[in-house]
């Protein structure tokens, strides 16, 4: 059972970040909306570049190790800054801009882009889920670039120490048929380039 409701926790703070992106860039909707494939993935991994879902994870050492020359005991904790590593601009160019054509023409290095876990999913530490989580938040960013609504004056700024992290109003959307959405919560709009 946790291994549905996980993934799709994941996926609905992923569409709540790709809402929080086209609020601040609206100039990403109309590709999107327009039903361009390979502009929804770029974009769907880009949210998951620049959103820190999870800033950091960590773990214990399951044995006495040596990383780079340092040596980890058994029991230590370690922790992965996976913000850091999706803001580091020797891999990031511009890390702070938001940029979904960063992902176009190119392939994806599987120790660079870890927000689901880092290397081959058969053999590392990496979602087996990970294909089916960038396929859903496409679809559900297109999806959302294609509705119209409103944003209300709310608290969108992100905490990085949150685990895992959202905007703090969690990212309400009103003004649509149903009566108005929140995406992972609600509450009292301003927003910057970093989250």
């Amino acid at each position: 059972m946790i291994n549905v409701l996980r993934p799709t926790a994941a996926v609905a703070w992923f569409v709540a970040f790709a809402a929080h992106a086209l609020h601040l860039w609206p100039r990403h909707r109309e590709p999107l909306a327009a039903g361009d494939a390979a502009f929804a993935k770029a974009f769907a991994h880009e949210v998951r570049r620049f959103y820190p879902f999870a800033p950091f994870v960590g773990g214990l050492a399951a044995r006495d190790l040596t990383w780079r020359g340092e040596p980890i005991p058994a029991g230590a904790l370690v922790l992965l800054d996976v913000y850091g590593q999706h803001h580091d601009e020797a891999l990031w160019p511009d890390p702070y801009s938001f940029d979904p054509h960063r992902f176009t023409g190119r392939e994806i290095d599987p120790y660079a882009l870890i927000p689901q876990g880092g290397g081959d999913p058969r053999t590392g530490h990496r979602c087996p889920g990970e294909k089916i989580t960038v396929a859903l938040l496409g679809a559900l960013a297109t999806r959302l670039a294609r509705l119209r609504y409103d944003v209300p004056d709310q608290d969108m700024s992100i905490s990085l120490r949150r685990v895992p992290a959202r905007p703090n109003s969690g990212l309400v959307i009103t003004g649509i048929p149903a009566g108005g959405v929140s995406l992972l919560g609600h509450g009292s709009h301003h927003g910057n380039d970093r989250p």
